[in-house]
């Protein structure tokens, strides 16, 4: 069950976005396979930016995966060049 949400509102250009779906595709198996905790991963869209949307066990287990090798050294390496600026971390318990 879902405790917790990890959102992660990353500012991509139009023309970045391909890139980007492509690295969330290619490790939303292993995130859900690999990471603590993890019950889902979402892929949102809106003109104005690109979110994902992380469900977590625990606000615990969300906040640990930002410390991961799949996270840091995988994801966000990927990621990096794609973005316009610096991207928003926030973490949700679900009430």
């Amino acid at each position: 069950m879902t405790k917790a949400f990890l959102e992660i509102t990353m500012y991509v250009s139009d023309s970045n976005r391909p890139a980007a779906a492509a690295v969330y595709s290619k490790y939303k198996q292993p995130f859900l396979d690999e990471i603590q905790g993890a019950t889902q991963k979402e892929l949102l869209i809106r003109d104005e930016d690109v979110q994902v949307l992380h469900g977590f066990k625990s606000v615990e287990d969300a906040q640990n995966y930002l410390t991961t090798e799949l996270f840091n050294n995988d994801v966000v390496k990927e990621l990096a060049p794609l973005f316009d600026k610096n991207p928003e971390i926030k973490i949700y318990s679900v009430a």
